[in-house]
């Protein structure tokens, strides 16, 4: 059995507006941690996510089920929406795959 545990994630190309002073603050903390300011983006998003409860127990209900996206994602070059959640992502949409190994 392997020592670290191997994800394959996959990524999508988004759009988001950050107020300056946050953008600013993102590239810093990236730098100190010596990672990519998408990663601390994204880990940032995915803590505080798991940590709100109410959070967690609105995604449980019918009405998580049914909020559209309204996230630009990257596609042919441009940035538009995802379709319904559930359903595939729009063609042209350029996700990669990384592998990240999780602490053993």
């Amino acid at each position: 059995m392997p020592l670290p545990e191997i994800n394959q994630i996959r990524h999508i190309s988004a759009s988001v507006r950050l107020d300056e002073s946050t953008a600013a603050e993102v590239d810093h903390y990236a730098a100190f941690i010596a990672v990519s300011p998408d990663d601390v983006v994204d880990t940032a998003l995915n803590y505080v996510f798991s940590k709100d409860r109410d959070f967690q127990g609105f995604l449980r209900t019918p009405q998580a089920k049914q909020v559209a996206s309204t996230l630009r994602v990257r596609k042919n070059g441009s940035y538009g929406e995802l379709e319904q959640p559930g359903k595939k992502l729009i063609a042209g949409v350029e996700p990669t795959t990384s592998v990240r190994a999780v602490g053993a």
